[in-house]
């Protein structure tokens, strides 16, 4: 998961040459209080900038299974004093951080990542309140220079169909920039 995000986007600076995580979090409605989680989190490309916005009140929980990054992860919350981000190391496929606890469950361009996807879903389920909302954030099926290979990208299609298979509904889907997809849904 964290592996995959070093690979194809380099640094953070890069990426934010193409994709602005605050606005990103805006357009999902993350506010101030909230509790997000954010699985398959990297380094924390999103979730230190969640962190920040949903302030003291709320609460960031961060779970990868790449080691390094979640140390990385730890590290840039220290530096920014920002004491409402929990970080994990461990499968997603194996994990509940919180119960009916989430506004918002977060999946940033990993659903193709994890080895059982709807096992996944069905956790992020479990976190979620019943007013709270699954986003999945994911490159478009398309030929293009920039992210994953194209072989294992999910289409809007598919990501959308695995979501319901684990017992969502669909609220809504929209293109996010020209890259990407944004698919929102509720439990």
């Amino acid at each position: 998961m964290g592996l995959h995000h070093h690979r194809f986007y380099g640094g953070e600076t890069e990426r934010r040459k193409w994709q602005n995580p605050e606005a990103t979090l805006a357009n999902i409605g993350l506010h101030k209080g909230f509790t997000f989680v954010d699985v398959g989190c990297g380094d924390g490309f999103f979730a230190i900038p969640a962190a920040r916005i949903v302030g003291k009140e709320g609460k960031v929980y961060a779970l990868d299974f790449d080691e390094e990054a979640i140390t990385s992860l730890k590290r840039k919350a220290a530096r920014e004093n920002l004491e409402n981000i929990e970080a994990k190391t461990g499968a997603a496929e194996g994990i509940v951080l919180c119960e009916g606890c989430a506004d918002i469950v977060f999946f940033s361009i990993v659903l193709h990542d994890f080895k059982i996807p709807r096992k996944v879903l069905a956790n992020a389920k479990r976190m979620l309140k019943p007013t709270g909302r699954l986003v999945d954030l994911d490159w478009k099926k398309e030929p293009m220079n920039l992210g994953p290979p194209l072989q294992i990208r999910f289409s809007e299609g598919k990501a959308a169909k695995l979501i319901e298979g684990a017992g969502f509904k669909i609220d809504q889907k929209r293109d996010a920039g020209s890259f990407q997809y944004v698919i929102v849904a509720i439990p």
